[in-house]
């Protein structure tokens, strides 16, 4: 008697199917895996080799990095009035001197030529000016002279002809004498008006000429002036009291004028120039405050001046000492500290590495949970600074990230560790 053969679950034709499509999805699943591996590229390091931080959450402190020169907070440039060739030196680089001192002598002998010309010129035309002030002066007198003459001639002939009529009359005095009185009487009475108009229109005429004849004059003087200190501008004197910084001369060689011949720094104290990232050109202000270590002693300043000039990347910037200035400081001594930009903010915060340069703050390398590779995850980054990050987004505080040079990492989307 036949009985039926019962298969086992895993022979059975619904098994099979399974088994089939079971093996299907794993021949996708390793297809994928190896187009993943192919397609994504990666990098083996020593984790010895890399630098690793964390992402956190604390206060990121808006400042900018200072590394500055004392330098003097005012400088005279001393430059030649008037060219020549050195004839004595009276003081050198580093020595104190006086407002007013003599320091360098000078020769110039068409200088001193054409000053005597200029001179004799100016000499001469300052005489004809004075002259014709004074012939204006002498008319003047001479008419009030000559006026005053006729007022006077006709007030004694006046009275001369009064006394001559009652003469007449009584017969003592011949007619002849009382008409000829008469006559001169009449004229000069003619002439007082003619004279007058006359010592009008000089007048008129004096007082036309005579402020442009003064005010010639003494631009001539000014100019008379000029030209014999010209002479004295051989002479190069010290403009403030201070010490000299720079002085390079020889005696008997020539300079021209407007050439540099010395530098000045007068006793107004010392200040800070620093050189400043360009990166914080639109943020860095007048009256912003920082801290800087001179010789291990840390001062408080404020920035004075912005240099909006960008030369090598950089810009200067001037900070003033608050308060009195150290007595201790030497020009050209380094200070190194932290310009205070005032925008200190909580947030997310990564340490400053050297993947800042090669990324440009566009990506990083985040760690996997396991800490043996890192992958590549593009971010947004905001402020920085020379120690922290402000992160933006793509990170959060869990994540740890490699901050170390990327240089080598172009192209690399994985890096494992080992």
């Amino acid at each position: 008697m036949d009985r039926p053969i019962i298969l086992p679950w895993w022979r059975q034709p619904q098994a099979k199917l399974l088994w089939i499509s079971v093996g299907i999805v794993l021949v996708l699943l390793l297809a994928a895996m190896m187009l993943r591996g192919m397609s994504e590229r990666s990098l083996r390091v020593s984790a010895n080799d890399v630098t690793i931080a964390p992402v956190s959450s604390a206060v990121f402190h808006d400042f900018v990095p200072l590394h500055g020169t004392v330098v003097p907070k005012d400088t005279i440039d001393m430059d030649a009035l008037e060219g020549g060739q050195v004839e004595k030196i009276l003081a050198q680089a580093g020595d104190k001197v006086v407002q007013g001192q003599p320091l360098v002598i000078f020769h110039n002998s068409q200088l001193q030529l054409d000053v005597l010309n200029n001179e004799g010129r100016l000499v001469e035309s300052l005489t004809q000016v004075q002259a014709q002030q004074t012939a204006l002066e002498s008319t003047r007198i001479a008419n009030e002279t000559a006026l005053e003459n006729i007022k006077f001639n006709l007030a004694s002939l006046g009275h001369t002809l009064t006394r001559y009529e009652r003469l007449e009359r009584e017969g003592a005095i011949q007619a002849m004498t009382v008409e000829q009185t008469r006559d001169q009487l009449a004229h000069f009475q003619a002439l007082l008006p003619l004279q007058e108009e006359t010592n009008k229109q000089q007048t008129i005429l004096r007082q036309a000429q005579l402020p442009g004849l003064q005010a010639f004059e003494k631009s001539l003087k000014d100019s008379l002036v000029a030209t014999r200190r010209e002479l004295d501008d051989l002479i190069v004197k010290a403009p403030v009291t201070g010490k000299i910084t720079q002085l390079d001369l020889k005696i008997g060689e020539n300079r021209n004028r407007g050439e540099r011949l010395a530098e000045i720094v007068p006793a107004t104290g010392f200040k800070i120039s620093a050189d400043t990232d360009e990166y914080y050109l639109g943020r860095v202000r007048v009256g912003q405050t920082a801290d800087v270590a001179l010789s291990g002693v840390t001062y408080s300043l404020h920035v004075s001046r912005v240099y909006p000039a960008v030369k090598g990347g950089v810009f200067t910037v001037d900070l003033t000492f608050d308060g009195k200035t150290p007595s201790d400081l030497s020009p050209g001594a380094t200070a190194d500290g932290k310009l205070s930009l005032g925008s200190d903010r909580q947030g997310l915060i990564l340490p400053a590495g050297a993947f800042l340069e090669a990324s440009g703050g566009d990506f990083v390398f985040v760690l996997d949970g396991d800490g043996k590779s890192a992958h590549r995850r593009r971010v947004k980054l905001g402020r920085r600074n020379s120690e922290q990050v402000e992160v933006l987004s793509g990170l959060s505080s869990k994540d740890r990230v490699i901050i170390s040079d990327y240089s080598t990492y172009t192209g690399i989307d994985r890096i494992d560790l080992n």
